[in-house]
């Protein structure tokens, strides 16, 4: 039986790369593909793919975001993180999002097969590029208290979601519409969200989004 794979990245080019890289094999069949977190997160509960690769950084939701979603709805679907960060940040936010393999893209050609077959299998795959360290640090840690503490970890899953938004340039009320929330509401969660990381105009808050691969750099 084949390992059903849906994919996900804002950028054509890319999604057509990998999937005619997986198309190939004989076990492995591409069920669909998105172009940002949210719309992937509505095909998977609908298509219930074996696995599911996420570019980290996507429009409307990023692939953090859209991987804890995913986790939460439908445990059994594995999760693969693509990203063109190897920090122990950005390692650590994907694992603790439900992802069990994590990707550079550098190397995504060379390694994406192994990688879908590795986490079908039920095993953790992170890209050989990362760090050793990197790798010891999070098994030291997954059990225990001492994580390293990111900034986003003092927000809530649905301010992360109107931080993006916001960066992205969108309203208030457009936000409200995407999220089925009133416009008060979202301004709500816009300043709690500055408090909390002591940022006061948008810019910095651009910025600060880039830093930590929540939207992409264009």
């Amino acid at each position: 039986m084949s390992i059903t794979v849906f994919l996900a990245d804002d950028h054509a080019v890319v999604r057509d790369g990998l999937k005619a890289l997986l198309q190939v094999e004989q076990d492995i069949e591409v069920v669909g593909d998105a172009a940002n977190g949210r719309d992937a997160v509505r095909q998977v509960k609908q298509l219930c793919p074996d696995v599911v690769i996420l570019d980290i950084a996507m429009p409307d939701m990023n692939g953090i975001e859209a991987a804890r979603q995913i986790h939460e709805a439908q445990p059994s679907v594995e999760i693969i993180v693509l990203s063109m960060h190897s920090t122990t940040e950005h390692v650590f936010r994907a694992l603790e999002a439900g992802a069990r393999g994590y990707l550079l893209k550098e190397s995504a050609g060379v390694e994406l097969l192994e990688a879908v077959r590795v986490v079908h299998g039920g095993h953790r795959y992170l890209s050989r590029k990362i760090s050793d360290g990197v790798i010891e640090h999070y098994l030291e840690h997954r059990d225990g208290a001492a994580k390293p503490k990111s900034p986003l970890a003092r927000l809530s899953p649905r301010e992360r979601e109107v931080l993006q938004l916001v960066v992205e340039g969108k309203s208030s009320a457009e936000i409200a519409g995407i999220l089925s929330l009133s416009p008060k509401t979202v301004e709500t969660y816009r300043s709690r969200l500055m408090r909390k990381l002591e940022i006061s105009d948008v810019p910095s808050l651009v910025k600060f989004a880039i830093q930590h691969g929540l939207t992409p750099l264009e």
